[in-house]
């Protein structure tokens, strides 16, 4: 553990560059970080905000990332740094225990592995909704060929896939811990064949046709990387605060920045949260209970590739990690497959989301005939090309186990990239 968090203490302590999507992003949450005395020490230099270009170090961050290396569990969840985030929240409003604190367990589940088209897919298990809204979405699009359609067709059938995906996913999903999921039907191909055959190849399935529970079955601020090393292991790895800098709270003394993850819960039933998902009763609060995510760190193999992925995105994670699956299923290089332009639904609102220049003039012309509302803003839209905030930050890397090549993928919507450290790669066995 200490030396795992080597780099992240050094990186504290002796502080970077301040990077203008950060000040972008402090500037956008400026009135909620600046309502905490901790936060306004941390992010505040002489009263005014960082600039770009500015060396920001966090020394109590380094701190706390020193208890922690020092003691394990104990550095965090008991101890000096457990009372002071105790008495953050508290003077913020919040309630925490020492008991619930000290309680905390990381839990470790079984992936979701699911074969598509002669690729074998490993995936997030709830408490992430990704995994089971990406299989159900395959398992569907596996009875088309795909590659053979024209432009709206391909969208249409992909769409109609993810609305039904998200259907199921606010109606059943949430912790395990808590909630029943009837995972082996959502699981199956026979389930997948049946909501295949709801799927009008010419139209769209308005969704308030699809709203309330179907037939009854039986038993925004997100980072991503993906690695593979030079023995063939491979990290999909995907964390969150939720919103940009997540509630903006700060408890003084630890340099630690708190989520937003209640968010992630459905409050109140049938209400869209800030990613505009609704929930129901399967993800409701409760004491003790992981909220449904949409993280989906994903690996995929055929005889020939290895591929890892995933990204940042609030509700669209899923549906961008689909996209990209598809695109290395077409035969496109990592780069090509971080780069795709992407589009979305999620069963309510009713509507295609699109980066501007995703379709064509025809393409929507023609998924608006079949009954498709699209939206698709330009390039100066919050949803245009180059917002990060909205079409994520896909991280992709890619083993062509023939040419013995690692080959990365990085999303240019963002000023980051793929690095590779020089060192020889299995041989394909």
């Amino acid at each position: 553990l200490a030396r795992s968090l080597a780099p992240a203490i050094r990186i504290a302590t002796d502080g970077f560059p301040v990077y203008g999507r950060m000040a972008r992003g402090y500037a956008q949450r400026r009135e909620v970080m600046e309502r905490y005395p901790g936060t306004r020490e941390v992010y505040l230099r002489n009263g005014k905000p960082f600039a770009e270009g500015d060396i920001f170090k966090q020394p109590e961050l380094a701190h706390t990332l020193r208890l922690l290396a020092d003691k394990g569990f104990d550095g965090f969840y008991k101890g000096e740094t457990a009372k002071k985030l105790i008495a953050g929240v508290k003077q913020a409003g919040g309630h925490w225990t020492p008991e619930e604190l000290a309680a905390y367990r990381v839990k470790q589940r079984t992936p979701i592995t699911f074969d598509y088209k002669g690729w074998k897919i490993v995936t997030a298990p709830p408490a992430s909704s990704g995994g089971i809204a990406l299989a159900e979405m395959l398992q569907i699009l596996e009875g088309y060929d795909l590659k053979a359609m024209d432009p709206a067709h391909h969208t249409h059938m992909v769409v109609e896939a993810m609305r039904r995906a998200y259907r199921d996913r606010t109606f059943f999903l949430g912790d395990p811990d808590f909630t029943h999921i009837p995972m082996q039907v959502l699981l199956s191909k026979d389930y997948a064949l049946g909501l295949r055959s709801t799927i009008n190849p010419d139209k769209a399935t308005p969704s308030d046709l699809l709203s309330g529970n179907p037939t009854p079955l039986e038993d925004d601020e997100t980072t991503h990387f993906s690695v593979i090393d030079q023995d063939g292991n491979r990290v999909a790895a995907t964390q969150t605060v939720n919103l940009l800098y997540g509630s903006g709270l700060i408890p003084k003394g630890t340099g630690v920045l708190l989520n937003d993850e209640m968010d992630d819960f459905a409050l109140k039933p049938g209400t869209p949260n800030a990613f505009g998902v609704m929930g129901y009763e399967a993800n409701a609060p409760k004491p003790g209970k992981r909220p449904l995510s949409s993280m989906t760190p994903t690996f995929m193999e055929n005889a020939d590739t290895v591929a890892v992925l995933g990204t940042p995105g609030g509700s669209r994670i899923i549906t961008m990690v689909l996209l990209g699956i598809l695109g290395y299923d077409d035969g496109l290089s990592a780069q090509q497959v971080a780069a795709l332009p992407r589009y979305h639904h999620q069963w309510l609102p009713d509507v295609i989301d699109a980066e501007s220049g995703t379709f064509s003039a025809d393409t929507v012309k023609t998924l608006e005939a079949m009954g498709h509302k699209v939206e698709q803003p330009g390039n100066e839209a919050a949803g245009g090309r180059g917002s990060s905030h909205v079409w994520g930050n896909l991280q992709t890397v890619e083993w062509d186990k023939k040419r013995n090549v690692l080959l990365g993928g990085s999303d240019p919507r963002n000023p980051v990239g793929a690095a590779e450290v020089i060192a020889p790669v299995p041989a394909t066995p």
